[in-house]
């Protein structure tokens, strides 16, 4: 078994790792991807028109069909698997303090688990009350399960990687397949009644969790590779690769997802169903090299920014230390400007004013997070995960490091 690696990012066991110790690659990605996030989930809340591939309004102004194409292009299925590499990078981070202090694997392997059920509960209390695409339970489920990849020699890491591509190419076509055969069905984000929308929610969560835990295996693995070389951590001993890997994952996500941007804002029209099928699963799969490019772009700018971080540099390092209330933030900011109950904006707007409010809404959690930082506080979502994650009852004393 490949050993984690060995030095420290805390001191003794129990001794959180302060603020400015933190890796500032790994919060500026975090607070980066929830701009992704939030351009990704935004248009979910309109209603009432036909939608193509991926949720986007077929009968939209020229503008909206731009802003779709874009999305398509750059932002959907890229914003989640470059959750799922930063997700990974951090268990390791986590498991390597604990190691470092003293504690057992048997330990650290109940303690991810343990968080991760967790992230379990937050992500059904999400989907109970805000939103039906939640990722926190996605993400719990992914490390409750493979867990004990945090110890898998390199090679077995990039074996499952590699072959689970192809796994993920096959289950990429299901969706594409469904939705030439049976159309757009509502989401629950248009129901008006809210009662009604809780149970519209439940049920459709239930179903996508265990669907998207399946499609970010490969990046999650590889982000526990990268987080081994301490790639975010160290920017500029790895600047080439990551050079490397920004550049040729830009490249293969734009090639790659250029066929189904131009199908989803109807630039091309006589597209047959294998063609259709083919341009989704390619623009899913590619979509792991753009995700991978998004973190290490991250990584080049810290390393350029880290001897003098100026003010924007700042605040969103601070949005990715409070990643987890900030994307809470942004799902209660979409249902009250969203939902047929609420302002009911979703009915009205189109996807460019989608993406709009969700430029808007992300950037406000951002100022906030820098509040929150000048005065010292952490997330809240962040303390209830701490406080939930390291009080339980164990047998092994383990004590609370910080979380990235």
């Amino acid at each position: 078994m490949s050993k984690l690696v060995n030095e420290p990012a805390a001191g003794p066991l129990g001794t959180a790792v302060s603020l400015p110790a933190r890796s500032l690659a790994s919060d500026l990605a975090r607070g980066a991807m929830l701009l992704l996030i939030a351009l990704a989930h935004a248009h979910m809340y309109l209603y009432g028109h036909p939608t193509g591939f991926r949720g986007y309004d077929l009968t939209g102004d020229p503008i909206d069909r731009v802003v779709a194409a874009l999305q398509v292009l750059m932002v959907d299925a890229r914003a989640l698997p470059m959750f799922a590499a930063l997700f990974g990078y951090g268990l390791v981070q986590l498991a390597n303090r604990q190691l470092a202090a003293g504690a057992g694997w048997p330990d650290v392997r109940r303690l991810l688990r343990r968080r991760s059920r967790w992230l379990i509960a937050f992500g059904f209390a999400h989907a109970l009350l805000l939103f039906f695409g939640d990722i926190l339970a996605t993400y719990g489920l992914l490390a409750l399960i493979l867990a004990g990849m945090v110890r898998a020699r390199d090679r077995v890491l990039l074996w499952v990687a590699g072959l689970w591509i192809l796994v993920f190419a096959a289950i990429a076509m299901v969706p594409a397949w469904a939705l030439i055969a049976e159309g757009s069905p509502p989401l629950p984000t248009s129901v008006e009644s809210p009662i009604e929308a809780v149970g519209q929610r439940l049920a459709v969560w239930a179903g996508l969790g265990p669907m998207l835990a399946l499609d970010i295996v490969t990046p999650f693995l590889l982000g526990i590779w990268a987080a081994r070389r301490r790639l975010l951590d160290e920017p500029g001993r790895h600047r080439v690769l990551l050079a490397r890997v920004a550049t040729a994952g830009i490249a293969i996500t734009i090639l790659g997802g250029t066929p189904l941007a131009l199908i989803d804002s109807r630039l091309w029209t006589d597209w047959t169903t294998g063609t259709a099928v083919l341009a989704y699963a390619v623009h899913s799969v590619t979509g792991i090299a753009g995700g991978l490019a998004y973190a290490a772009l991250a990584g080049l700018v810290a390393h350029r920014v880290a001897d003098a971080p100026g003010r924007v540099t700042t605040a969103l390092a601070a949005c990715g230390q409070r990643s987890l209330t900030c994307y809470l933030l942004q799902s209660v900011a979409f249902v009250a400007l969203f939902a047929p109950f609420t302002l009911g904006l979703g009915g009205r707007l189109g996807d460019a004013g989608a993406s709009a409010l969700a430029i808007g809404t992300w950037l406000t959690t951002v100022l906030l997070a820098e509040q929150m930082r000048r005065v010292g506080w952490r997330g809240p979502a962040e303390q209830l995960l701490r406080r939930l994650t390291y009080t339980a009852r164990r047998t092994t004393p383990l004590r609370e490091p910080s979380i990235r």
